[in-house]
């Protein structure tokens, strides 16, 4: 593997040919190819193709909600008592903080992920602001030195801002700029609470507002959700362990769980989830200090877990050479033998390799068959995985913590050579495993890796872009994900602002869906194969959401806004036209059908915000994209009459942002349309009179039983020619 891969890579480095349009036309190709194997990452994650997958808080997935005030948004009243259901504040720290907001509305909590600074924001806008108070989140990319210019504060209203990272241009935060903000939240009544990591401390305009924050007592929590949830009695032994194990705990959300699993389902299960048998059992393996010939396919299957297994044993022998290679360099770590690694591979063709598994990982790997996309039923191929899904997380936490860079040398080049080589399943779970790795080790993860791949050849781009997207599924690297593609998208070279439009697709996009479009739009801005690769990332976006009804609207109501600012003949109106026709006439992720049909079927609101986009189209060089765009939607509804209403608000709403003359010309360019043999289908031309006969006003018949009126032949007072460009 390793010496096909060299000579690939030089393929891959070669330079371009002097003809500037084939190079450009490679470029092209090259993007294609990305977006396709982006789409069918998504198209995977949507469907659940991969099975169980530990999701819990996670925001990927596009229907799975994340915690209160992670995404950018109002909080309400329900989901602030949800996370505050069991809540115990904890002391000093909680009435320092609370002193400093009320003294000077704003407030950093500072501290270890996972200790509930989240639900200590909220909780502290509560005891300030009254129980019934309605709670905005804020972006993270939010610039705090513009925050008091904005028109974002609002008077009365508690804002956080979670997991905050800091400013992509430092000098921003000074403290005239802090101080200025804090006088505007006073000004208004208003209250801002920031979460961020113990770093932010250093930080000289915040380190006066911050307080260090720490989990309340674990038993007294275990307790307070004991006084809320209905449980057996304890024998003395019994309730002794339980505390004992409680005790032992450092996550409030761990106690939380323990206290609702032994209300449910007993003590036995509760405590088993305190114990964490798979920890336990990870931990057990490697304070037996396995040796190579068994740590490597263990840290090989962490990063490639559910690949078919013929693809992890070559992948895994690439490993292998990495590591001898690194060894035979010098680079062998002073507490092995030299030849170590070069006598466990020896005599490998005889090993019972696959075998050895059983006593290799007992109780943490198993094998499944898994049917891969495009095969039959017959067709699946046997694949190794992890018995839990957190196996794999606690496989990569313990070879980061135990092992130093005589491993991670080798395995970084190797996580490279397959980010750049392997086929989309191997690099989507190698991005998946990053992602793992983040968790521990983000700052390792973003120079040593995503810096390279970012701004590399296509496949490591792709992959980079999916790694931030799976890093989304932990709420404190959420915020850390988004930063980082936001870095790529100016000064950083083409090839890192492409890699940022497509992150910002996906998970990325759905839970910061407003920075998302902001950045897509200015990169439409940029130069053609940059703005070429946003629209395509909008068109994603949209897609994406099919399932998700206001995400679809929001990401709708963006575009118009758009359109509504931008001047008539300028730039950026052309260049919004182009985003929005081909929003207009993109396909769904999950089938043929146009997007538009999918969304009017599913997401009726849908229509009044189709219905503002169309006319603008139909009054561009657009018209004709747009005419069959319209064609499309009314031949793949035809069959379903439950629409008629959302096409009757379709047409009226069309109607009202139309004149009479623009109006006719779409009655006279809809009916040629219409007569093209890929249109003209039985039920069209009855819906398209559903269309228009709410557009003259009159209301609209059962599309099945109307007759086509006729229409005039008035055409665009420009526009002519109706020529797509």
């Amino acid at each position: 593997m390793p010496e096909c891969g060299d000579d690939i890579r030089g393929a891959e480095a070669a330079p371009r040919m002097a003809d500037p349009r084939r190079a450009e036309s490679d470029e092209r190709e090259e993007d294609d190819r990305g977006y396709d194997d982006l789409r069918r990452v998504h198209q995977l994650v949507s469907n659940n193709f991969y099975g169980v997958v530990d999701a819990s808080g996670a925001a990927f997935g596009f229907g799975s909600g994340p915690a209160p005030g992670l995404a950018p948004g109002v909080i309400e009243p329900g989901e602030m008592d949800r996370a505050l259901r069991f809540y115990v504040a904890p002391q000093p720290c909680f009435g320092e903080a609370l002193d400093k907001l009320r003294d000077d509305a704003l407030v950093v909590l500072t501290g270890q992920d996972n200790c509930g600074r989240g639900a200590g924001s909220l909780a502290l806008l509560r005891e300030v602001l009254g129980d019934k108070a309605r709670l905005r989140s804020l972006s993270p990319a939010n610039s705090l030195a513009d925050l008091a210019a904005s028109r974002e504060l609002k008077p009365g209203q508690g804002y956080v801002i979670l997991d905050y990272v800091g400013e992509l241009h430092v000098e921003a935060v000074q403290a005239y700029s802090i101080g200025r903000l804090r006088e505007e939240l006073r000004r208004k009544g208003s209250y801002l609470v920031i979460t961020a990591g113990g770093t932010i401390r250093r930080r000289l305009a915040l380190q006066d507002h911050c307080v260090p924050w720490g989990a309340p007592d674990a038993v007294v929590l275990f307790d307070h959700c004991l006084e809320s949830l209905p449980h057996g009695v304890l024998s003395p032994e019994t309730e002794h362990e339980l505390r004992e194990r409680v005790g032992e705990q450092r996550r409030p959300a761990d106690i939380v769980a323990a206290a609702v699993v032994l209300s449910q389902e007993g003590v036995v299960k509760a405590l088993e989830t305190l114990r964490d048998t798979c920890r336990e059992l990870v931990q057990g393996l490697f304070r037996k200090q396995p040796a190579p010939e068994d740590l490597l396919p263990l840290a090989a299957l962490a990063f490639l877990e559910g690949i078919s297994e013929r693809t992890f044993e070559k992948e895994c022998a690439g490993l292998a050479a990495y590591v001898r290679r690194w060894e035979e360099s010098g680079g062998v770590p002073a507490s092995e033998p030299e030849d170590l690694v070069r006598s466990a591979l020896s005599g490998a063709v005889s090993q019972q390799s696959r075998a050895r598994w059983r006593d290799r990982a007992e109780g943490l790997v198993t094998t499944e068959h898994r049917l891969k996309p495009g095969h039959s039923a017959g067709r699946s191929e046997r694949c190794l995985v992890f018995t839990e899904p957190r196996v794999r997380e606690f496989i990569i936490a313990e070879l980061h913590d135990l092992y130093g860079y005589e491993l991670w040398y080798p395995l970084r080049q190797w996580l490279g050579e397959l980010a750049l080589m392997g086929d989309l399943d191997t690099r989507t779970e190698v991005a998946r495993g990053v992602a793992l790795l983040a968790r521990h080790a983000l700052v390792e993860v973003d120079e040593t890796m995503l810096k390279a791949w970012s701004g590399g050849p296509i496949n490591q781009r792709v992959t980079a872009a999916l790694t931030l997207q799976f890093m989304c599924d932990v709420e404190h690297l959420a915020p850390q994900a988004l930063t980082i593609a936001l870095s790529w998208t100016d000064n950083s070279g083409p090839e890192r602002a492409l890699t940022a439009a497509m992150a910002l697709t996906g998970s990325l996009g759905s839970l910061y869906r407003l920075d998302a479009l902001k950045w897509l739009w200015f990169l439409m801005q940029r130069g053609e194969r940059i703005a070429f690769s946003a629209h395509r990332s909008l068109v994603l976006l949209l897609q994406t959401a099919e399932e998700d009804a206001e995400r679809a609207v929001f990401i709708l109501r963006y575009v118009r806004t758009l359109l509504v600012h931008a001047a008539p003949g300028s730039r950026e109106r052309s260049i919004v036209l182009r985003a929005t026709v081909q929003l207009l006439e993109t396909r769904s992720l999950q089938s043929l059908e146009p997007l538009t049909a999918a969304l009017l079927r599913t997401t009726p609101e849908s229509a009044r915000h189709l219905g503002l986009l169309w006319p603008y189209v139909l009054h561009s060089s657009h018209r004709s994209r747009a005419i069959s765009a319209l064609c499309r939607t009314l031949v793949q509804l035809r069959d379903t009459p439950s629409v008629v209403s959302t096409v009757n608000e379709l047409g009226e709403t069309m109607r009202n942002a139309m004149s009479e003359r623009q109006w006719t010309a779409l009655r006279h360019h809809l009916s040629i349309a219409l007569r093209h043999p890929d249109y003209a289908t039985p039920g069209a031309n009855e819906l398209a009179q559903v269309l228009l006969g709410s557009l003259r006003g009159r209301p609209s018949a059962d599309f099945r039983r109307s007759a086509t009126a006729p229409m005039s032949v008035a055409p665009f007072t420009h526009a002519q020619g109706g020529r797509s460009k």
